[in-house]
């Protein structure tokens, strides 16, 4: 089986353009640029300009579009990892969407349409930020008929399975809304595992698997694995085991796929530490042992002087009901020259910003180490990075190996480009600022101060402080990430109003900050419950941390009207009074905060973001979804990736690589499919 995969993918690399011309590459105009590509339901897909590209080497080229090749092999794992019937649902409606025989002008189609495309955002049926179930707008009457009218080798089937069988077990999962509704259940009274659809556990109780990883625990390692990360833990004949993510184990054919291009990477890297990194990760996903991934993390971390860098693989546990388990991303990237100045400003006064903190000294690092961060161009999205994508990335997350190694900080530099470009002219801050000076302050100071706080979140505020000695990193388990997520946003906050950010030059004058105060309160106030359906809780981890803070500053600005929600024309606004003292509380609220990170503070930690960060006011809620219809916004982004074409001699040697901006988000995804879904039924 596998010489069989090698040899096919051999044929692949050699499949796009075999001429003495290479591909021309070059970064289109700002204002020539289509950034938006549709809009539909609660989003609206966009396109980024991979700027600077055409500064890469020939190696770096080549090693780019391994890299994106090897980004592009997970998907189906992310699929899986997020529920259990996913990719037979996704190819069932391709099918169907795909059809010659249905009637495409049908209302039944039209929704089919629509549902399909917003399984395609969401890597599954449940939405990616409120993670509710979608309900579909077509009858199941449509999807069976059509089903039926196919060939049945078109059908998912498994071996000896009926047609009657798979529809028996996937109407429901479908159709009912009382099956399976939410990807991550994290109601503090609930058993987590039997209530979440997510497809990191299978017949385990949370209790079950609490005592499962606890069981393998020493609290006196101080160099503890990421216990559970990179496994799907079962229980067979009433005997709790994992599944360990591995080439010859669980998710295998994607990731002998991964390793192939990882390998062809390796031949071509830019240096020894980069062809470490690749190779100590190719090990990983051979071994599946943890050990190993610390080993491959410590090595990437030193990976301080490559241009083109990587995250590929099991890296972040959001996903998971018990912050354990990680989904499976990946994000090609490469160094922006000019404005990874900043950062490296940043990183090198790391030890100061850690000494001048106002935690408590006792959670404080003596000796902040290796701290690095860049600004990025992000040349290709993956997994759990697409077609939605973080504006910036702090890894690795074993706390033990920040503390000794340290941590390496990303901010996506044309993510945050492409986001800014496609809200100019929609009348957005017209609507929600209360006046023309906050507008004006928005309009010089909101890019700039909104990547610098990124870089700030990322780059140490992830990184800073550290845990009480005996403390597990666990603790705070399903509060355990919008905890840390205020930690971050918090540090940020905190010293964008430092004047050393004037006098490190990150910041033009005193007053900048004051626009990133702004337009993060507004939005953790009121704009980000555009995003919630109305008479819905928060559930996702980022939105969370953001009504946490700002609702607990608003009720401290009860006391000093520092900062309140005011009525104009029958319409709320945020007002801001004193933005010293709203510094003030953010402080406060960071010291509180480290305290509950630092000793594992659950019960603090539940009562914080119960009490501040999930219950939305449902009148302000209702005005602000009604104030933005009328906009006719989508407050979701997603993307489409470009699509790169690799040139060969007639030796098999590489001669350029070119860029195409031009797919369009259906004919990508079904792409996608078609060449990229190792692990789908055949």
């Amino acid at each position: 089986m596998k010489k069989l995969i090698a040899i096919a993918m051999t044929a692949a690399v050699f499949a796009g353009c075999s001429s003495d011309k290479a591909g021309k590459l070059s970064t289109p105009n700002v204002e020539d640029f289509n950034y938006v590509v549709e809009q539909f339901a609660d989003i609206q897909i966009l396109r980024y300009r991979v700027a600077g590209i055409e500064s890469l080497t020939l190696q770096q080229q080549e090693l780019l579009y391994y890299l994106t090749e090897a980004a592009l092999q997970g998907r189906d794992i992310l699929f899986d990892q997020n529920g259990k019937y996913n990719l037979t649902i996704r190819q069932l409606l391709e099918a169907v969407y795909s059809s010659a025989n249905v009637d495409k002008n049908s209302d039944d189609y039209k929704a089919l349409e629509l549902y399909l495309k917003r399984v395609w955002v969401s890597n599954g049926i449940h939405h990616h930020y409120a993670g509710d179930k979608f309900v579909p707008g077509f009858t199941q009457e449509f999807f069976v008929n059509s089903l039926q009218a196919l060939p049945q080798e078109e059908l998912p089937l498994g071996e000896g399975e009926s047609f009657d069988e798979l529809m028996a077990v996937i109407l429901p999962v479908m159709f009912d809304p009382s099956v399976k509704p939410l990807h991550k259940n994290q109601a503090a009274d609930a058993d987590l595992l039997l209530t979440s659809a997510s497809n990191y556990y299978e017949g385990v109780t949370q209790a079950e698997a609490e005592a499962f990883y606890n069981a393998m625990k020493d609290p006196n390692d101080l160099e503890p694995i990421s216990y559970g990360l990179t496994s799907r833990l079962v229980k067979k004949d009433g005997i709790v085991q994992e599944e360990v993510y591995r080439v010859g184990g669980k998710y295998s054919d994607a990731l002998e796929k991964v390793v192939y291009w990882l390998e062809k990477a390796a031949a071509v890297a830019e240096n020894d530490q980069q062809r470490e990194v690749i190779e100590k990760l190719i090990e990983f996903n051979k071994s599946g042992d943890l050990r190993t991934f610390d080993e491959y993390a410590i090595c990437w971390i030193g990976d301080t002087a490559s241009r083109i860098d990587f995250v590929n693989g099991f890296t972040e546990t959001y996903g998971d009901p018990l912050g354990m388990k990680a989904s499976w991303e990946s994000l090609i990237n490469f160094k922006d020259l000019e404005a990874t100045k900043r950062t490296v400003i940043i990183s090198d006064n790391a030890q100061w910003f850690e000494d001048n903190s106002p935690i408590a000294n006792e959670y404080k690092k003596d000796e902040v180490k290796g701290v690095t961060a860049k600004v990025i161009n992000a040349a290709m999205m993956g997994g759990d990075c697409y077609p939605t994508t973080p504006l910036g990335i702090n890894l690795p997350n074993a706390n033990w190996i920040r503390a000794a190694h340290g941590s390496k900080s990303v901010t996506i530099e044309n993510v945050s480009e492409a986001y800014s470009q496609s809200v100019k002219g929609t009348g957005f801050n017209e609507e929600f600022v209360w006046g023309p000076e906050e507008l004006e302050m928005l309009r010089k100071y909101k890019f700039l101060t909104d990547n610098l706080h990124t870089d700030l979140h990322e780059c140490l505020g992830h990184g800073s402080g550290k845990l009480a000695p005996g403390v597990d990193p666990d603790a705070l388990k399903n509060y355990g990430a919008p905890i840390e997520e205020s930690r971050a946003d918090l540090f940020g906050l905190y010293y964008m109003a430092d004047p050393i950010m004037v006098e490190l030059g990150l910041l033009p004058d005193e007053e900048a900050y004051k626009a990133q105060y702004y337009s993060y309160f507004m939005n953790g106030l009121m704009t980000q419950t555009t995003r919630i359906e109305f008479g819905k809780n928060i559930e996702q981890t980022h939105m969370r941390n953001r009504q946490l803070i700002t609702s607990w500053v608003l009720e401290k600005g009860k006391e000093d009207s520092c900062v309140v929600l005011q009525q104009r024309d029958g319409k709320t606004y945020v007002v801001i009074n004193n933005y010293e003292l709203v510094r003030q509380h953010l402080g406060e609220l960071l010291h509180e905060i480290q305290r509950i990170k630092s000793t594992g503070d659950f019960p603090a930690a539940q009562a914080m973001v119960e009490k501040y960060g999930i219950k939305i006011e449902p009148n302000l809620h209702r005005e602000i979804l009604d104030r933005y219809e009328a906009l006719k916004m989508a407050p979701y982004k997603g993307f489409v990736n470009p699509i790169y074409t690799p040139y060969f001699d007639n030796n098999g040697t590489f001669t350029g690589l070119s860029i195409d901006y031009t797919e369009d988000y259906a004919d990508q995804h079904l792409r996608y499919s078609r060449d990229y879904s190792p692990l789908t039924k055949k």
